[in-house]
């Protein structure tokens, strides 16, 4: 068993200790999660008001802090709660009488508010760097596609995004915006995949949606 699917093991593993039906894990291939998420969608749109998603850290609801507050919020407006399991910091945004859990819903827009500012500050000390060396900011205007049809291989034969920067010279970025979309795959628990959960309402956790590993 490789180490990302005995990872995915360990996340469903700890859902249906919670008392979490597999056929109510929805998955999200770990190397391909970052931009198209089918298991996650399908939670979302499975989850009702008075359901609370539960996770198994924060991180598989976004790819940054902003983008899991953002979630959070949205999914308080539509009275959803969102719980996680093995964050140092314990997140319940479902119960508005938990003060830890309101605090912890604080401290992750503080973290936030953090991530936009020192973003921008790298990308403005990157872009005074180039302009002092003369150098274009951005992405190249072209894209070899020979060096994407590499990138294509190496994402399908399991390689991380870190992996085929490394090997292709191709930014981040480009990959997210240039890189095909994976064919369609399983997204539950109960079927072979792997990734993210739901559990309905009169379970163990009744009205609770999981979210299991991406």
């Amino acid at each position: 068993m490789s180490t990302a699917r005995q990872d995915l093991e360990r996340q469903i593993d700890a859902l249906t200790a919670v008392g979490i039906a597999r056929e109510r894990i929805y998955l999200d291939n770990k190397s391909g999660a970052t931009v198209d998420r089918p298991g996650l969608r399908a939670a979302l749109g499975f989850a009702r008001r008075g359901d609370v998603i539960v996770v198994h850290t924060l991180d598989r609801l976004g790819r940054t802090v902003r983008d899991t507050l953002n979630l959070i919020h949205e999914l308080t407006e539509r009275g959803i709660g969102v719980r996680n399991l093995a964050d140092p910091i314990k997140v319940d945004s479902a119960d508005p009488t938990d003060a830890m859990g309101q605090l912890a819903v604080a401290l992750l827009a503080l973290f936030a508010q953090m991530e936009r500012t020192y973003t921008s500050e790298r990308a403005a000390h990157a872009r005074a760097v180039a302009a002092a060396h003369d150098r274009q900011v951005g992405r190249p205007s072209l894209l070899d596609p020979a060096v994407l049809a590499y990138a294509v291989h190496l994402r399908d034969a399991g390689d991380s995004m870190a992996q085929i920067v490394a090997k292709t010279g191709m930014t981040r970025s480009s990959l997210y915006r240039y890189l095909p979309a994976r064919p369609p795959v399983a997204v539950t628990a109960a079927q072979p995949a792997e990734g993210v959960t739901v559990a309905p309402a009169g379970t163990a956790t009744a009205g609770a949606v999981v979210v299991g590993a991406s």
